[in-house]
């Protein structure tokens, strides 16, 4: 289910109601190379301040699109503004923004320091005043002291910092990051993270986020804009990605989810009924308008929704305990199912006593133990 940014969110508006003007759109923005279409019609505003997060797999279009926004490549069709300026064809260098590639893109031979300055003095600032950004971006990315260094002599989360802080001095309209943080390592990552953040919320920046990770998508972001096969999927707060996907894909890509095997039973409104096995749950009625009334539907169930019951247990579903994995403060289990599933389902049990109360071979009853379930036609292409 495709949908232009305007029909997906309602134009941003101040609490007076009066309209804000977007700090970056596209209208109907393509992108080929060859005969391959890299981006689809992208149609995207991202209000000002705001952190804007493109999630998708490698090759859906998320980078190209981070490229055209910065002007390194050329859109075959559509417009690009910045602040309601038209930049569609205004070269990169005159785009006013600031971004961090994936690789930091150092100069290896200038000190930490000249690295920070590069964009002021290729733009004709007073050495006074470069001397005063450099140190104030040095302390807000936390590396004072270290402007002497040379890149080399830094660890990956001090180079990665270096270049943030070089996208950050010359004050730009946009902040575009570039999965800055896959060189790290899982701790620094996350830290790293926390940081950015809170460097994005005190500086008030616009930021457009590439990543592939979940995770970070979801934990970071104000919006998710996730992409697929060169077109944008769903647009929308990350808790609404997750507990409302607007189609199959985007429910299979973010979070783990089970697809169980149901059928129509009812529409209610909004609401339809759909049968697991011996069971009925309610879901959202939109996604499956086209199926008929005792037709097959996949059920998509994240690992929480579900909860272990005795076997044999009233108004619950059966299977058999296949795995058990230990997660610190949860156990997750795979349970096999072969009447509502054919694969096996996880399911994610807090603390530790599933370990002895669900043994590798054992029965175990399922039930359903959350309102966010959703169901779309089986087999619909992503």
């Amino acid at each position: 289910m495709l949908m232009r940014t305007d029909q997906v969110t309602a134009n941003t508006q101040s609490a007076a109601g009066e309209k804000i003007r977007p700090a970056v759109q596209l209208d109907g923005v393509t992108k080929r190379f060859g005969d391959s279409v890299a981006l689809h019609e992208a149609w995207l505003k991202i209000r000002p301040c705001e952190f804007m997060t493109l999630l998708g797999p490698s090759g859906c279009g998320k980078t190209t699109l981070l490229n055209l926004v910065a002007g390194f490549l050329e859109a075959d069709d559509g417009e690009i503004f910045i602040d309601g300026d038209l930049v569609t064809e205004t070269p990169a260098h005159r785009r006013e923004i600031g971004i961090v590639f994936q690789n930091y893109a150092l100069f290896p031979h200038m000190s930490v320091a000249s690295n920070i300055a590069y964009g002021l003095k290729t733009r004709g600032v007073d050495k006074k005043e470069i001397a005063r950004r450099v140190d104030d971006a040095l302390a807000l990315v936390k590396l004072t002291g270290f402007a002497g260094r040379k890149p080399r002599q830094l660890s990956g989360g001090q180079q990665q910092r270096v270049a943030l802080a070089r996208a950050l001095v010359i004050k730009p309209k946009v902040l575009l990051l570039d999965e800055p943080f896959s060189a790290l390592d899982k701790n620094l990552r996350g830290s790293m993270q926390v940081e950015l953040k809170q460097i994005q919320r005190e500086l008030g920046v616009t930021t457009i986020f590439v990543t592939h990770d979940q995770g970070e998508a979801l934990s970071m972001s104000d919006r998710i804009a996730v992409m697929s096969a060169g077109r944008i999927r769903q647009i929308a707060a990350p808790d609404d990605v997750y507990r409302r996907p607007a189609d199959r894909f985007v429910a299979s890509f973010v979070g783990d989810a089970n697809v169980l095997n149901g059928r129509l039973v009812e529409r209610r409104g909004d609401v339809a009924v759909v049968s697991i096995g011996d069971i009925s749950t309610s879901v959202p009625a939109a996604p499956i308008a086209a199926v008929a009334i005792g037709g097959a539907v996949d059920v998509f169930a994240r690992p929480e929704h579900l909860s272990v019951t005795p076997h044999g247990a009233s108004g619950s579903l059966s299977g058999t305990v296949t795995t058990q994995v230990f997660q610190g403060g949860h156990v997750d289990l795979l349970i096999d199912a072969p009447r509502i599933a054919h694969a096996p389902i996880l399911v994610r049990v807090p603390g530790i006593a599933a370990l002895s109360s669900c043994p590798v071979g054992a029965g175990a009853g399922l039930t359903i133990c959350s309102e966010d379930i959703v169901a779309f036609p089986p087999g619909e292409a992503p």
